[in-house]
């Protein structure tokens, strides 16, 4: 295992007296390195690395990121996204930069897709040759290691330096991102970038897209101020976050898995019941207790009753919303409220029980609507990787995809191999 580069800030990519075009160098060659087998190249960046390690699991070094949307469905689904509010500020802020020639301004949407991208019209063609563009498709799993698309990845803004990133395509760019989220609910809503070249591997870089994102963050609120009613949200993250009485807390793994049981239990469970909802048969009465315990000092009395323990307030949870879609035969907002898994961390029984149902249902309305771009979208997600019959169903309705061909021809053969295996 190769010896990590001690620095003082992770999410930047040059430390002080680093000479760029040596470290352009070092890093090409620990790229290739890896490219060629050594899992862990020395002298990287242990968040680079990271992200290299998710790439290479999805797509070869010299692939291009695929377009995802285009034209009429481009601007229905961007003027629609919460992020289009904001874009006044991005402009301010940001469009300064992109205005000078040499700095591109970007937004993308949660799944790392390209909504604006702004700049002069020579640099954008220089972006467009490597399908930086609206409506491209710039999360870690298609495009590889890149600012946004890693941003996105492990929820932090991030400088992503020239060779640092995964595809050889982008790798005369530098750029920097932050991710912005819900302030209502922490739902990640998508990040803003700036790429250009080598000089954006400064401080002030990241500092600048990541003061643009808390003043969207926060315009966001103002305009949308938390309602009466907490809110939980626990898609997509291993830890619920609860907006209660204008403060915003970050549960641990119990307590949320609590939380979200309590929320669709409201009549109230015991705490027997609570204990096989989280440990199935192994379950220590004393050690729930305590759990409830402390979820209830957090919650505080006058928001977690007991004998039953249940919420003594209603609550609007981001799962729950996912259903009340569904159940009103909204598919296409139902997939877009949907950021991921309910709580994909935890085992317990109980929590486990509720994202199969929900999963199991958003795919089956998503599969039914026999929609295109709902099934790119599908598929494009953490479930859809490995999804068959999601395949089949696209490649029906776009024969001349290679992608889509190729991607059928794959998993068929890898399910017939296990079934023989199992024989």
């Amino acid at each position: 295992m190769g010896l990590e580069v001690p620095l003082v800030n992770p999410w930047l990519a040059l430390t002080p007296g680093d000479d760029p075009a040596e470290r352009i160098r070092q890093v090409g060659r620990a790229h290739e390195q890896f490219l060629t087998g050594n899992a862990r190249p020395a002298r990287m960046r242990s968040v680079v690395a990271d992200s290299w390690a998710r790439s290479a699991a999805s797509i070869g070094a010299d692939s291009t990121a695929p377009i995802d949307l285009a034209d009429d469905d481009l601007e229905a689904y961007r003027s629609a996204h919460p992020l289009a509010r904001v874009m006044p500020i991005f402009r301010d802020l940001l469009g300064g930069l992109a205005d000078d020639g040499d700095h591109i301004l970007a937004v993308c949407d949660a799944h790392g897709r390209l909504l604006w991208v702004e700049g002069r019209p020579a640099t954008l063609r220089g972006a467009a040759s490597m399908n930086f563009v609206p409506g491209a498709r710039w999360d870690e799993a298609n495009a590889g290691t890149n600012a946004p698309g890693t941003a996105l990845a492990v929820d932090h803004a991030i400088q992503i330096f020239a060779t640092e990133h995964f595809s050889r395509t982008a790798q005369s760019w530098t750029c920097a991102a932050a991710p912005i989220h819900d302030p209502g609910t922490g739902r990640l809503l998508g990040a803003i970038d700036v790429t250009g070249g080598d000089h954006l591997a400064n401080p002030h870089s990241l500092a600048l897209v990541r003061a643009t994102a808390l003043a969207a963050e926060a315009y966001l609120g103002a305009a949308k101020p938390l309602g009466d009613r907490p809110a939980v949200a626990a898609l997509g993250r291993d830890e619920a976050l609860l907006a209660v009485g204008g403060k915003r807390l970050r549960l641990g793994r119990r307590h949320s898995e609590l939380l979200v049981l309590l929320t669709v239990h409201p009549e109230g469970r015991t705490g027997d019941q609570l204990g096989v909802d989280l440990y199935g048969d192994d379950v220590n009465p004393v050690t729930v207790r305590a759990e409830l315990s402390r979820l209830r000092r957090i919650l505080g009395p006058e928001l977690l009753d007991s004998r039953p323990y249940r919420l003594r307030a209603a609550m609007d949870v981001d799962f729950g919303t996912v259903g009340r879609l569904l159940d009103g035969g909204r598919v296409a907002e139902a997939l877009t409220a949907y950021p991921g898994m309910l709580l994909p961390g935890s085992d317990a029984p109980g929590v486990v029980r509720l994202r199969r149902r929900l999963d199991d249902r958003l795919r089956a309305a998503v599969l039914a609507t026999g929609d295109r771009r709902l099934l790119q979208t599908w598929l494009n997600g953490p479930l859809g990787t490995d999804d068959l019959e999601m395949w089949q169903a696209y490649a029906a309705l776009t024969p001349t995809d290679p992608v889509a061909a190729r991607r059928v021809a794959e998993l068929s053969r890898e399910f017939a191999l296990c079934n023989v295996v199992a024989t």
